[in-house]
């Protein structure tokens, strides 16, 4: 049996009401969650929150939310990639937890509304988010942060923004990102470890559904190859930004999630692993089951943050 926190175990039988997302076309599933009753919880105090619009490739643009703590500034910053497998998830579902994390970290929080599959599939949301994060760098000044410290990350399909783009910044010389935070990151679409076959049913993020997510992300077989899909099959992972790597208990993306953290230590990248103890996929952007998890998982990854910056004198 799964060892199960009770609180995950309340949110799986809230999840087992609701239909089959992998039944449903992408459309039909994000009006579900779009008509969905508000759950009250309770937001972080912070200075401002504001929403601007950024140009990404194309002439397009996309919206950012910008979350600015109490206190004087320049600010570190800290580039947000919410989840929801590229196809689903918005500002609004990361809200209440990047709200927790300004708060707690003491940076400026930048949320990325990156356009989402199957209307913008691969490689369009990973150049959306490697186009915010320059527009984060070149832009630091006007939001009140110091673009010389930069962190990015993201939950789930965040998390795999968030590894993606620090890929493409050692590659393309810039933006420096001072480090990463990757929440139970996708880092490969194999669907093949063995915590996908202990958790393939009945735990939230369910094996067929993390395939529909992927089959609507890419555009062929060829590209679950991609590093940029697959950060996991990157042949170089040396010189990249430390990591800090969260991954849940009972989650189909655990085993990937620690194998990309091994191998960035192999290439000797700083890292540090967590496993959340009885969690499961989704938990860190749950605020209204999980409050006590998410702000113990943020305390962590601040401290982390911390000593990153004390370390190369960033203080």
């Amino acid at each position: 049996m799964a060892n199960l926190d009770p609180q995950a175990k309340a949110y799986l039988e809230m999840f087992s009401q609701m239909p089959l997302i992998q039944s449903l076309d992408a459309q039909t599933v994000r009006e579900m969650f779009a008509l969905a009753p508000p759950v009250e919880v309770e937001l972080a105090s912070l200075a401002k929150v504001e929403d601007r619009m950024i140009p990404v490739a194309d002439g397009a643009e996309i919206k950012v939310r910008i979350y600015t703590p109490e206190g004087q500034g320049p600010f570190p910053l800290f580039v947000y990639y919410h989840g929801g497998g590229w196809v689903i998830g918005d500002l609004e579902t990361a809200d209440p937890s990047c709200r927790m994390i300004a708060k707690q970290t003491g940076r400026v929080v930048v949320s990325v509304d990156y356009r989402l599959s199957p209307e913008y599939k691969f490689p369009i949301p990973v150049e959306d988010s490697y186009a915010a994060l320059k527009w984060v760098s070149e832009n630091a000044a006007t939001i009140n942060g110091n673009a010389s410290n930069l962190a990015v990350g993201g939950d789930s399909a965040g998390g795999n923004l968030s590894a993606v783009v620090s890929l493409i910044a050692k590659e393309q010389n810039g933006p420096d990102i001072a480090a990463q935070v990757l929440i139970y990151p996708v880092t490969a679409l194999g669907y093949d470890t063995k915590s996908y076959e202990e958790f393939q049913q009945g735990f939230g993020l369910d094996r067929d559904l993390m395939k529909w997510f992927g089959n609507y992300y890419i555009n062929n077989d060829e590209e679950s190859k991609n590093k940029y899909v697959a950060p996991l099959l990157a042949e170089d992972l040396s010189n990249l930004p430390p990591a800090y790597v969260i991954t849940a208990e009972n989650d189909v993306l655990r085993d990937e999630g620690l194998a990309y953290a091994g191998r960035l230590k192999e290439a000797g990248v700083r890292v540090e692993t967590i496993i959340e103890s009885g969690l499961v996929h989704g938990y860190f952007t749950y605020m209204a089951v999980f409050p006590e998890r998410i702000k113990a998982s943020i305390s962590r990854f601040a401290k982390f943050l911390s000593e990153v910056d004390q370390k190369v004198g960033r203080v």
